[in-house]
């Protein structure tokens, strides 16, 4: 390329940017507005999905309606930027929208699964059968309810485990709510041995509960023989608690039932098994060949 052509390259491009000067600049100011566009409305995102989650966290609202409800509010906004942001740099809006849409259909049909676990989200944050905070059994897993997010519910275990379930599968399954009621009703099975006079028992394990202060005695204390089992006598224990004094009292009263019972000399069979060996004589018979 000899010196003429340069000279007449750049005279095109002088000329052109001479030409469409308005142009680039009305580009490159749209570009700069869509990128603020782009970063205000994820700090409004960000800012409106703290504030309304405050909000309803002053106003008594339970955490998981409110933690799923801020998220929602910051989708929202996130996904109405990036339209604006689309419009501001010149594309059409409107066959944006339809071309999400088409693709929304589309993706659903192939995402089945995701959108009904936001559907199932959806109804926990409106039954609320579980809730933040809330010891609850799930099937095969069981935790404390750490929030309820869009797609699926955290729990963390009693050993400090984090489990994520998916929201479809928490509404197809069994939920136990272990401590959405205040009280609890504890069962504990006693066995002793076939001799132990029944009466002596009874008072024995009766005297223990009376002297626990946690144990709601006006809800009534049961204390019955429940089992004849094939090694031991099976008593019954049943009484109320408060939910956070449970495990305590079960603890306790089963330390302090062992003690009574070796006490008063009351024994506490174990599984086992008798053998008997039987000798069987055997006759020998010797044949003798005949000389």
């Amino acid at each position: 390329m000899n010196t003429d052509d340069v000279t007449g390259a750049l005279n095109n491009a002088t000329s052109w940017f001479a030409a469409n000067q308005d142009l680039l600049v009305q580009y490159v100011v749209n570009i700069v507005s869509a990128i603020i566009i782009l970063i205000v409305g994820m700090m409004i995102a960000k800012w409106a999905g703290r504030g309304l989650h405050r909000i309803m966290t002053l106003r008594g609202i339970d955490a998981t309606v409110s933690d799923f409800l801020s998220a929602i509010a910051r989708y929202t906004i996130i996904a109405f930027t990036f339209i604006a942001v689309l419009g501001k740099i010149g594309v059409q809006t409107a066959s944006v929208i339809a071309v999400m849409g088409a693709a929304g259909l589309a993706v659903g049909l192939a995402l089945q699964n995701s959108l009904g676990n936001f559907a199932a989200g959806v109804l926990l944050v409106v039954f609320r059968p579980l809730r933040a905070g809330e010891y609850v059994k799930i099937g095969a897993v069981e935790g404390t309810v750490q929030n309820v997010q869009i797609f699926s519910t955290t729990l963390r275990t009693a050993d400090d485990r984090i489990i994520v379930i998916p929201n479809g599968k928490i509404i197809a399954d069994s939920i136990i709510n272990v401590s959405r009621e205040p009280n609890r009703r504890t069962d504990i099975t006693v066995g002793v041995a076939y001799d132990s006079d029944i009466d002596v028992v009874k008072k024995v394990l009766g005297d223990i509960v009376a002297a626990d202060s946690r144990i709601q005695h006006d809800k009534g204390v049961t204390i019955r023989l429940n089992e004849m089992a094939p090694s031991s006598l099976n008593y019954l224990v049943r009484f109320w608690t408060t939910n956070g004094d449970a495990l305590p009292v079960y603890w306790d009263l089963m330390e302090n039932f062992k003690r009574a019972l070796d006490e008063h000399k009351i024994g506490i069979p174990f599984p086992q098994m008798d053998v008997y060996l039987h000798q069987q004589s055997q006759t020998v018979v010797k044949n003798q060949s005949a000389e």
